[in-house]
């Protein structure tokens, strides 16, 4: 059977666009095309219309990001470049094209001074320039297509990438001991299920107009912890499949200084999406153990 929706994705290398191609198997009407370097070179953004119309996309999943926070703060006007400029000009081919935009962003809009998960209507105040950059990457698309829906996520890993949980698993293979910051606080999200919900989001606002299902939302994983608490689950459950392991001492991020300072409190309600578009994701627990299995059987 021949698709009949093809989702056009950026970053061809990223979690989320592994994790869309992975997923979208299991829809018989859904193709995933993903665009990257070097056909698609995001700082260049005269390029990006004409590179996305030849792809003939029906929804577009603007998901490459500058993402090396640190480095954004020696790089702004790259970070800028892809996370802002890049987007705007996403959106504006949405808009030529009729077609709706899904723009992922990030926990990094805020402050992280807030005692509660933070909620769509809560002031933005990001600490350092990625954060800054993926706000104005929102406002650019929120501004030149009303077609839109914001997702913004937290704490992303898959079996694909540089991401935490697979940095811990290679860290364990020769180390027995790691220092986890234990007083940042957030909601792991794994890519795979994120990308279930984008094709069910997509496919939404693909069938409906109303204006309920666009805007901004937050979509990560249920359930919180810190980063040393990630970690610990990660070992837990690798060390019952045989997989390496390795013992957590908890630190505080004054301990593990870095050039951005990061958000505190990282959490977010999911409340507003699980009432518009009927999605919510799993335990961020089950998740992990799936993704630690599946890494340590390849």
């Amino acid at each position: 059977m021949n698709a009949s929706l093809r989702f056009v994705v950026t970053g061809v290398a990223g979690q989320v666009a592994k994790s869309l191609i992975e997923r979208a198997r299991a829809y018989s009407d859904i193709e995933v095309i993903a665009l990257g370097r070097p056909q698609l070179e995001l700082v260049n953004t005269k390029s990006i219309a004409g590179i996305v119309r030849a792809a003939s996309p029906d929804i577009i999943v603007s998901a490459a990001a500058y993402t090396d926070v640190d480095r954004a703060e020696r790089e702004p006007e790259i970070a800028f470049a892809v996370n802002s400029r890049a987007s705007g000009a996403l959106a504006l081919v949405a808009k030529s094209m009729e077609i709706p935009i899904i723009q992922l962003s990030t926990d990094y809009v805020f402050d992280g001074t807030k005692d509660a998960p933070y909620t769509e209507n809560d002031r933005t105040n990001p600490l350092g320039i990625y954060g800054s950059s993926k706000l104005d990457g929102e406002r650019a698309i929120a501004t030149i297509s009303k077609n839109h829906v914001i997702l913004r996520t937290a704490w992303i890993y898959s079996p694909f990438g540089k991401n935490f949980l697979r940095t811990m698993l290679h860290a364990a293979q020769t180390r027995c001991e790691l220092t986890v910051i234990a007083d940042q606080i957030g909601n792991p999200t794994c890519a795979l299920d994120l990308a279930t919900a984008i094709i069910i989001i997509g496919r939404n606002l693909l069938t409906s107009d109303n204006p309920d299902l666009r805007g901004t939302f937050h979509l990560t994983g249920t359930g919180e912890a810190s980063w040393a608490d990630f970690a610990e689950e990660i070992f837990k459950d690798s060390l019952t499949m045989g997989g390496p392991f390795a013992t957590i001492k908890r630190i505080s991020s004054e301990d593990y200084p870095a050039i951005a300072r990061r958000p505190v409190n990282s959490r977010l309600s999911c409340q507003r999406i699980q009432q518009r578009h009927a999605v919510s994701l799993p335990d961020w627990r089950v998740s992990t153990k799936e993704i630690v299995r599946r890494l340590i059987q390849e």
